[in-house]
């Protein structure tokens, strides 16, 4: 450390220029081309003397020579004394003696408060929480020493008179116990404090629900840490493990009855969550426990009306999805109606970007294939487009009224050696104009892997500048940015060819189904319910819009957030007219009153269940009502599950819980009453493809009870339903003949589980007389039979296109949500693992020739299913090597019998010699 006069005390007391440095236990003036070194080991050797403005330091030598300079500013001057005091203190004998004495002295006042809440969690059998443990840590005094240092002073012998003295040895004892990790210390304290009381409380373990729990459950009930997420496998028991806890928290007299409440997401389910907790309490000889079991819904307006005074209004409409949509739809037509400009932009986005564009250069999912195999995608004008990104301005020409011809023949002939006739992309005989579209990126390159691809550009240019044609040029960069559009319209206009969007215009029968109005109605009720959730308005979505990286499709994403800003805005109006907030208001509204300290929460445990399907306006609440000190949270899901994202459900919540809470003890519930090991098995490699799930390890004690997978194939959809009846009929002999064993009540229940509710027609209308007797039948959709569970489930819709949907992940919903999972079509996988978990025993699936799901596939490429016949039969179809989906089936034309692709006419291809006979 350096000190200089400064240049008005400098002038001011006439100092000559000096440099004073203090280098370890040594300090040294430079002055006037002298050099005077001194070793700091008295308080005397170094003086500094305040004035009113600067100081002045003396130093005295080893020849009792005094060295005086002047003009130090005083707030330096306080630096260097602390600084002096500081190397007396460490650096001379009775310093150190000091130092460690005042050391030692706060180390043994820490360490007698760490013993004491360790001592204290032991005797109480208590768990030590991260908020006890924080505040000991805060408590912790900073010591003047590194380790090291820390480590020479407790063995200096020059400080201590013997260095094997008793009190020396504790005192190293001490300094040990200082440096140890003390996190590390309270968790094994905690471990071993969660296996003493899983003894000790066996009688109330075995007892609070009518079967034991499992350990998993009992170390869930006994881990009471500030936060803690319970990450619980279908069919693990998260509900038994909610009341215990509850019970477990009275009985131990931690918590009261009425400062517990558990949260559910429905009536229905608040309701089995108190009679469960009721049974309970009346098993333990505690029958009159009360403990709240309430809605989201309802403790949010609760909250408001405690502390507003007034208890807001929340429509039916707003809260219920059904009732949502249909206002969602009364709303948009209104908007229609009113605006031609929004009707305009509302179709133009159903008919010409109602499909995401691929990242440029990968593979796009075709709607079909020529006969040399390429693949194409079908316009609204009814061509075949060899890309989506053509597809994408076909549309925009058809939708605004522009006459083109798709690759028509160039009118020069260009076919060499090395050039086939030239077919330009589009052209506009209206302006005599060309266009080509090129995959070219923002620095004009494309794709690595596309071969001549340059040359092919160059030659096309080429072609247009020797003879004097027309061209205009658009790329994959400009569509993507929008700049391509917007290029193409002036040009369009330059050549006196007037754009005429009409949202009317008939679309010819053999063209392509644009998107449906209820599919975009109910995207934007699903964004609506993200973008309130997360407090975001239209600035910050379009702010995020501009901050998303150039290549994606952010021309798709700049027009739903112009179509949405009035629907949003008219959502929020028609709330204003019944003076009424929706759900997401008031949960928002809810947290914001407990934060801001305007409404303090009576509830000291808040257990919230299927947090796996909470939205980020729930997790704020829940974290709110447990942000004061002494309060827990005790959620409880599975991520594996999250199926609820178009109801504003975030798996971001599950999977981030220590982001959103802080920090959380994390624990899991694997073992499972329910799937048989077997179908564990090949649900949780199915689900654990993608890698943004957290990681479980499936156990089960249930015993297979016949094949716990079987795939079907049906040649047409009609014959679903006759093979679903023959698949009952064979379950129903085999159990009156007792070949497969009776359900719990004497007959086996069946869950049909289908994707949307028009597969409700595959069950038969007789089965109550055909097979009643054996058998309970039930249509669910997949979404519907979460949390419940059949013997036996049917899958009848195991179709390409079909389940999985390719609708349900669509990605402007990102503008609404924070970055999560981008692992393709990640929602419908989760809904099929929920599906397949539903079922005790085992789940039959359906599907039909040359239209097999990729997840039914998926499941028979890692063998974990045969597709056969209804009557078992093995069947040997060949897969089309061109479009992957459909198979090789014989045909009769006007040359004799011949082999071509299932998807026919959506595929052309035909095995090697497909002519036969």
């Amino acid at each position: 450390m350096e000190w200089r006069p400064s240049g008005w005390g400098q002038r001011l007391t006439r100092s000559a220029h000096w440099l004073l440095r203090l280098e370890g236990e040594y300090i040294e003036i430079r002055m006037g081309g002298k050099h005077y070194r001194q070793h700091v080991d008295d308080d005397a050797r170094v003086r500094i003397i305040p004035g009113l403005f600067w100081a002045r330091v003396e130093l005295q030598t080893e020849d009792h020579h005094t060295v005086s300079v002047d003009g130090l500013p005083n707030r330096q001057a306080s630096q260097l004394s602390a600084a002096v005091q500081q190397v007396l203190f460490t650096c001379t004998t009775r310093g150190r003696k000091a130092l460690f004495a005042d050391i030692l002295a706060q180390i043994y006042c820490w360490l007698a408060e760490a013993d004491a809440l360790t001592d204290r969690a032991s005797a109480d059998r208590r768990w030590i929480t991260h908020e006890q443990q924080q505040a000991l840590l805060a408590e912790r005094p900073a010591l003047p020493l590194q380790p090291s240092e820390l480590q020479q002073l407790f063995l200096d012998d020059a400080v201590h008179e013997d260095l094997h003295a008793h009190s020396h040895r504790a005192a190293l004892d001490a300094l040990r116990d200082w440096e140890l990790d003390w996190p590390s210390v309270w968790a094994e304290a905690n471990a071993s404090m969660a296996t003493r009381e899983l003894v000790l409380a066996r009688n109330f373990l075995q007892r609070v629900e009518s079967k034991p729990l499992t350990e998993e459950q009992a170390r869930a009930v006994i881990c009471f840490d500030n936060r803690v997420q319970v990450v619980a496998s279908a069919g693990s028991g998260k509900t038994s493990t909610m009341v215990a806890k509850a019970a477990y928290a009275i009985d131990r007299g931690f918590v009261a009855p009425e400062r517990i409440v558990m949260l559910a997401f429905n009536k229905d389910a608040a309701k089995e969550l108190e009679d469960r907790a009721q049974r309970s309490f009346e098993r333990l000889g505690m029958g009159d426990t009360v403990v709240e079991a309430r809605t989201f819904h309802a403790l949010g307006l609760s909250i408001i009306a405690k502390a507003t005074g007034r208890k807001p209004d929340i429509p039916e409409w707003a809260v219920e999805a059904t009732l949502g949509f249909n206002k969602l739809a009364e709303l948009v037509d209104d908007l229609k109606d009113r605006s031609p400009h929004f009707r305009t932009q509302w179709d133009m986005f159903r008919l010409v970007f109602g499909r995401d564009l691929p990242p440029l250069g990968t593979q796009m999912l075709a709607d079909g294939y020529d006969r040399d195999g390429t693949p194409y995608i079908r316009t609204l004008q009814g061509e075949r487009v060899k890309s989506l990104e053509e597809c994408v301005i076909a549309d925009w020409l058809f939708y605004n009224g522009v006459a083109y011809n798709y690759e028509r023949r160039y009118e020069f002939d260009t076919a060499t050696d090395t050039h086939r006739q030239y077919r330009p992309d589009f052209y506009y005989p209206d302006a005599e104009l060309y266009h080509e579209h090129f995959a070219l990126d923002a620095d004009g390159q494309p794709p690595k892997h596309f071969d001549n691809y340059a040359d092919g550009v160059r030659w096309k240019r080429e072609q247009h500048t020797a003879r004097g044609t027309a061209l205009v040029e658009t790329t994959s960069f400009g569509l993507r940015s929008g700049e391509a559009l917007h290029h193409l319209s002036e040009r369009l206009g330059e050549s006196r060819v007037e754009l005429d969007p009409n949202p009317d215009r008939e679309l010819p029968d053999r063209g392509a189904k644009p998107m449906p109005d209820a599919d975009l109605i109910g995207l934007m009720r699903t964004f609506i319910a993200h973008a309130k959730s997360n407090c975001l308005s239209l600035e910050d979505m379009a702010e995020r819009l501009r901050q998303m990286p150039e290549d994606q499709f952010k021309e798709r994403y700049r027009r739903f957030l112009e179509i949405a800003g009035p629907v949003f805005q008219a959502w929020d109006d028609a709330l204003a007219d019944e003076r009424s907030i929706d759900f997401e208001d008031m949960l928002n509204m809810a947290a914001g009153l407990l934060e801001q300290g305007h409404y303090e929460s009576p509830y000291e445990l808040v257990m919230a269940d299927e947090f796996q399907d909470a939205s980020r306006a729930r997790a704020r609440l829940c974290r709110a009502l447990v942000n004061r000190p002494g309060r827990y949270l005790f959620a409880v899901g599975d991520d594996w599950q999250s199926i609820n994202r178009f109801a504003g459900a975030d798996v971001s919540v599950m999977t981030g819980f220590r982001e959103w809470m802080g920090h959380g003890q994390v624990l899991k519930l694997e073992q499972t009453f329910r799937c048989p090991q077997a179908l564990c098995d090949v649900s949780s490699r199915f689900i654990s493809r993608n890698p943004a799930q957290i990681a479980k390890t499936v156990r089960s004690a249930t015993p297979a009870s016949g094949p716990v997978l079987q795939a079907f194939q049906m040649n047409r959809r009609e014959e679903v339903q006759d093979g679903v009846r023959q698949y009952l009929a064979k379950l129903h002999q085999q159990l009156l003949s007792g070949a497969v064993p009776q359900g719990r009540d004497g007959r086996v229940s069946v869950f049909v589980l289908g994707r949307y509710r028009a597969d409700r027609g595959v069950v038969p209308s007789d089965w109550k007389t055909t097979f009643g007797s054996t058998m309970d039948v039930e249509f669910l959709t997949a979404h519907r039979s979460k949390g419940r569970e059949a013997d036996y489930v049917i899958l009848p819709g195991m179709i390409n296109r079909s389940f999985p949907s390719l609708r349900s992940d669509d990605p402007v919903l990102s503008l609404a949500m924070p970055d999560g999972d981008t692992y393709p079509l990640s929602e419908e996988r989760r809904l099929f693992y929920v599906a397949l978990t539903r079922a005790r025993r085992s789940v039959a699936m359906f599907t039909l020739l040359g239209k097999h799901s990729p997840f039914l596939d998926e499941l028979v490429n890692e063998g974990a299913v045969e597709v056969t016949g209804i009557s078992g039969t093995a069947i040997n179809d060949e897969r089309c090597p061109v479009c992957k989906v459909g198979v090789f089936v014989d045909r009769t034309g006007p040359h004799g019998p011949f082999r071509s692709c299932s998807s026919y006419p959506l595929c052309h291809s035909k095995p090697k010699g497909g002519f036969r006979g």
